[in-house]
């Protein structure tokens, strides 16, 4: 297998593996088809370029990891060295190539091809193991491995400064998109030309941060969600970490991606090995939502979830520190007559825990609050028809508390005595962090976490990580994250787990492995989460993404939304509510009656469906949708972000619909009819009973009420008048095929 070939669902990947160096990338990107072996070694001749002026005096070609000794003299792709030896640049040479190897764990999937190439550099005592590997959807997985193969006793550790996944995109790919963000405005999206150097993004909070790079896409100019060619790539790493592109004037454009080490951060020793995360790399010829389109039945192909994702009521903002039986249960009660189906106790539960500066680590149920444990709750809340949660921030800790005292030595960057003249360490939330590398505070918080689900009959961890690193390796925390949440899930197999981050300052897919939903933001704020939410569900599959409807003023942000636009935004997604019912009123408790159940109804479709989001000419009017996988049915919503450019906006067209199939259009009206700024609906509208009449449904449509019936492709292509939506109102459109 000189020139490997992998293909699958419309993308494909070719490797120049004759010889003995390092295997070229030949082609990354769209199938190209039915290759003989004679087509393919024609195809590898045909991509070895000229030789360049005043360069090398042989083809300069991409390698998998290209260095300095190839005559790359962009960002390699591994470097290193040993202490005490003088440096050299790093000369790897190909030693053998296996494909057909199959994957283990959860990506042990039918259909996945596989491909390891076996790499050696003699004089500098090093292997690379190289794995690829593309799923039946088409998403192309890869990292490599290191190994130190010297045999000299005490010979210094190989000290490792980055081994990263490089991959060429074609000259075409011009435009980037990546990510940035604060604390509850995550993604925020950010377009680049991609000029001759370097763009690139590194994040050292110890976790992805808000700011995460997250995606790094390359696309053809003006790419869009429903258009344009685009190549993407994804570390799967929770921890510190980089990602980048780079376009040489030697004709390349590359992207790359790897964890981010500190210097001195990762020596491999003789005989020990290093693997980097995986790279997840996709390529799609329909724009971001092609994108989706392999990655989620990927990410559902190895999911952890099992189970509909339940209606949650979370205590943090109904009630936040203040916890007592007969609150809770009034709580409980109201969520249980709406049809909630998890109560999940958020902070403020733990011995001495009265606001966010003491405590952490102390996880033992407050005697003062709770004289009987947490029985008495956790039985009305089971009484009342609802499973239990529990809040937990296991990787932190309080100076004020019993752990930090009796163990200052668990304190990543230490605690200095109280006669010392050393500056003490930076607290972030009045907290540190607890050093998980350490294996006695490992053992510790397993300890407290396994005592608690099993003392008591917990279905679901709502797990915290409220403040950046900032002292310590990245790296050890990080994989004793990874190793802690995994022997937590093996001792208790039933518990679903919640990844947060002060919101979503830790969404990857490293983590996503471990966890069954994301908090995707700490803002309930409907319209920053329509924002939010879009562009995290490019990767990140619906059913993961938590979305809670709030109170009517945002906690995070003071605005005010009215209940049909916060009913809306938080319906598309794993949906829950962190909002003080007992002061509902009637009327509203009726509303959120009857979105958990349209919810639960909509359940399959949401969380199973192809999320499509149409490319608007007016930024301020979105529409984004999901339509079964048989296209039999579809939800969509109208949004008005903010005041629309034209008096008359444009159309609405329905993306993801077939095209020769007839479908049924019928308003959906929770929470009330949006406002509007029309005096009268279009003839459409009206002639389903209008989008300001409160009983329009999908019931009423199917008991006879009027309806628009039309093919998908005039959805899709002319499709129809918009309501003149007041800015931050959303309309809800139910899709039904009806031949």
């Amino acid at each position: 297998m000189s020139i490997p070939y992998l293909r699958a669902a419309g993308t494909s990947l070719v490797l120049d593996a004759r010889g003995t160096g390092v295997p070229v990338i030949v082609h990354w990107g769209a199938d190209l088809g039915d290759l003989t072996d004679a087509m393919l070694t024609t195809l590898a001749d045909a991509s070895v370029p000229s030789i360049a002026p005043s360069s090398i005096d042989v083809p300069l070609r991409l390698t998998l990891l290209p260095t300095l000794a190839q005559g790359w003299s962009g960002r390699p792709g591994i470097s290193g060295f040993r202490p005490g030896r003088g440096g050299s640049a790093i000369d790897l040479r190909l030693v053998g190539v296996r494909s057909g190897e199959r994957p283990t764990g959860r990506f042990a999937l039918p259909g996945t091809q596989t491909l390891t190439l076996l790499l050696a550099d003699a004089a500098a005592q090093i292997s690379v193991r190289t794995d690829l590997e593309i799923s039946v959807q088409g998403v192309l997985r890869l990292r490599h491995t290191v190994t130190n193969t010297s045999t000299t006793a005490g010979d210094a550790a190989f000290e490792l400064g980055s081994l990263d996944v490089i991959l060429p995109v074609p000259g075409r790919a011009g435009e980037l998109l990546d990510f940035t963000g604060l604390w509850t405005h995550e993604r925020r999206p950010q377009r680049s030309t991609l000029g001759h150097g370097v763009w690139s993004r590194e994040s050292r909070h110890g976790r992805p941060g808000h700011d995460d790079s997250y995606l790094m896409v390359a696309g053809t100019p003006g790419f869009g969600f429903r258009s344009g060619e685009v190549w993407c790539t994804h570390l799967a790493w929770s921890g510190d970490k980089r990602a980048w592109a780079e376009n040489s004037p030697l004709g390349f454009s590359v992207l790359g991606s790897g964890e981010l080490l500190a210097p001195g951060e990762l020596g491999v020793a003789a005989g020990a090995s290093y693997s980097t995360p995986w790279t997840v790399a996709v390529y799609s010829d329909a724009g971001l939502d092609g994108l989706s389109a392999r990655l989620h039945p990927w990410i559902r192909s190895w999911s952890t979830i099992r189970t509909p994702r339940p209606v949650v009521l979370n205590t943090w903002e109904a009630v936040y520190f203040e916890h007592d039986l007969p609150t809770l249960a009034r709580l409980a009660d109201a969520g249980a007559q709406t049809g909630v189906e998890r109560f999940v106790l958020d902070d403020g539960w733990f011995t001495g825990r009265r606001d966010d500066r003491r405590a952490l680590g102390d996880w033992f149920v407050d005697p003062v609050t709770w004289p009987s444990g947490l029985h008495p709750l956790i039985e009305h809340v089971h009484a009342a028809g609802l499973d239990f949660g529990l809040w937990v921030e296991p990787e932190m800790v309080s100076l004020d508390s019993e752990v930090a005292r009796a163990h200052p030595e668990w304190v990543l960057g230490g605690v200095p005595e109280p006669s010392a003249t050393e500056t003490p360490a930076l607290t972030w939330r009045f907290q540190r962090v607890l050093d998980l590398s350490h294996p006695e505070a490992f053992a510790w918080v397993f300890a407290r976490l396994t005592a608690l689900l099993t003392e008591y009959p917990i279905a679901y961890l709502k797990w915290d990580h409220n403040r950046d690193l900032l002292a310590g390796s990245a790296h050890r925390q990080t994989a004793a994250l990874y190793s802690l949440i995994d022997a937590v899930r093996a001792t208790h197999p039933g518990i679903e787990i919640e990844s947060c981050a002060s919101g979503g300052a830790r969404i990857d897919l490293g983590i996503l492995e471990r966890v069954d939903r994301v908090w995707t933001s700490d803002t309930n704020d409907p319209l920053e989460r329509q924002q939010i939410q879009r562009y995290t569900g490019v990767l990140v599959p619906p059913e993961y993404l938590g979305g809670h409807l709030g109170a009517a003023t945002a906690h995070t942000t003071g605005r005010t939304s009215e209940l049909s636009f916060r009913l809306a935004t938080a319906l598309f997604g794993a949906a829950g509510i962190e909002w003080n019912l007992v002061s509902a009123s009637a009327e509203e408790l009726g509303q959120i009656t009857e979105w958990i159940t349209h919810y639960k109804r909509l359940r399959p479709l949401l969380h199973s469906g192809v999320v499509v989001r149409a490319d608007p000419s007016d930024p301020a009017l979105v529409l984004h949708g999901v339509v079964s996988r048989d296209q039999d049915s579809a939800l969509f919503a109208q949004v008005a972000l903010a005041a629309p450019r034209d008096a008359v906006p444009e159309r609405m067209r329905f993306p993801g619909l077939a095209p020769e199939r007839r479908y049924r259009v019928t308003p959906l009206l929770l929470g009330g009819s949006p406002r509007t700024i029309q005096d009268t609906p279009p003839a459409w509208h009206a002639a389903l009973g209008g989008l300001t009449a409160a009983s329009t449904t999908v019931a009423d449509a199917a008991s006879g009420g009027g309806a628009v019936t039309l093919t998908g492709a005039v959805l899709a292509l002319v499709g129809l008048p918009a309501p003149l939506l007041a800015p931050e109102q959303a309309a809800l459109f139910a899709v039904d095929a009806v031949d």
